[in-house]
């Protein structure tokens, strides 16, 4: 299966709208209604929720250092700063849209260099309106 950082967006943007106090654990596969993804199938949801996992985007409560799987789904606490950054830098639709337009016109991409670009355009903007 290939990664699809359209997903990855969508999934980051859903998990972080979840009412999941810090101190509780969820399980959360790809069937859950609250990461549903319209055009995406429950396996591809869950395939790149062990992604998010693996990228050190969510926190799992710990339960990801034990290797312990809960059938198709993940433990999720919460996002982790690296998750917030990603998602804070691809939040906006316009940064989004223009920093995948960006990376497939160069050839392909990671998500470091997604971030990079993003980040970069966004500094970009910060210094016309502050007039840097």
């Amino acid at each position: 299966m290939t990664r699809d950082m359209d997903l990855i967006r969508e999934l980051l943007l859903k998990l972080e709208a979840l009412p999941v106090p810090a101190t509780e654990l969820r399980v959360i596969d790809g069937g859950a209604a609250a990461v549903q993804v319209e055009g995406y199938t429950t396996e591809q949801i869950d395939y790149h929720l062990l992604l998010l996992e693996q990228a050190g985007f969510i926190h799992g409560g710990g339960l990801e250092n034990f290797g312990m799987r809960f059938g198709p789904g993940i433990g999720f606490q919460s996002l982790t700063w690296a998750g917030h950054d990603f998602l804070d830098a691809m939040r906006s639709p316009d940064v989004w849209d223009r920093t995948r337009q960006a990376a497939s016109a160069a050839g392909g991409f990671t998500v470091d260099v997604l971030v990079a670009a993003a980040k970069s355009y966004l500094e970009g903007k910060i210094k016309g309106l502050i007039g840097g």
